[in-house]
């Protein structure tokens, strides 16, 4: 007998709450900065670059994409950015610090409508205290068994954490915007994973859609999960 969806765990960012277009407007603030220096196309080739190269030092997060920020104007300036530019820059990753949360459309009516039948967690990625920041103003809290904040998410990641808060990554279902972290992982793991797109989404997230994989699905709006959870459930 196949086994039974018993837990669900939720991407954070631009899954439930707003989250890259302030990437977005930032990165316009930082072309305007560095425009005497470097056309925009080709300074956000050079930033994406500096991001993929810190990853590993950095982590996901506000601070690390701040400091490839001023990592790469300093390439592009030759080493000759003005000081009061890099003032600027920190000033813009201090505001995406302090930006208000805005849940998207549909959130807390899916939450509330799978909580009492499921285990529902919350798996985000990125700085610690931003997060967690995020988490409290977001009002959601309470509606999760529990709330995970890695470095990482991989396969090995999803496992445990499906298999200490529910019953097993087999049993569990991973809803996301990231086609890389929340999808592709999750399906390694052995669960279900459910693309949720997002109209913005980080370059380095992007990854091929594994089309032919049985436990794979993509929808429209995070609305749609709870339809898609009970056709799973009756199918099993």
């Amino acid at each position: 007998m196949a086994p039974s969806l018993t837990t669900i765990g939720f991407d954070a960012d631009d899954t439930l709450w707003h989250n890259e277009r302030f990437f977005a407007l930032t990165q316009d603030h930082f072309a305007e900065l560095l425009a005497d220096h470097a056309e925009k196309p080709r300074l956000m080739e050079r930033l994406t670059e500096a991001e993929r190269r810190n990853l590993s030092h950095y982590g996901f997060g506000i601070k690390g994409f701040t400091l490839s920020m001023i990592e790469t104007a300093i390439e592009v300036t030759d080493g000759r950015v003005p000081a009061a530019v890099i003032g600027k820059i920190l000033d813009a990753g201090r505001e995406m610090l302090s930006h208000p949360v805005e849940l998207l459309p549909g959130v807390e009516d899916t939450l509330e409508s799978l909580r009492h039948d499921h285990k529902l967690i919350l798996i985000t990625k990125g700085d610690l205290l931003d997060q967690m920041r995020k988490v409290e103003q977001s009002g959601l809290r309470d509606r999760f068994d529990a709330i995970e904040i890695v470095s990482h998410k991989t396969s090995a990641e999803y496992a445990d954490i499906f298999g200490r808060h529910g019953t097993g990554a087999d049993q569990g279902l991973m809803a996301g915007n990231s086609m890389a972290s929340d999808v592709l992982p999750m399906l390694d793991a052995g669960g279900w994973g459910v693309l949720v797109p997002h109209t913005l989404t980080w370059a380095l997230e992007h990854a091929a859609a594994p089309e032919a994989h049985p436990r794979f699905s993509e929808i429209a709006d995070l609305s749609q999960l709870p339809d898609l959870v009970s056709g799973l459930k009756s199918s099993h």
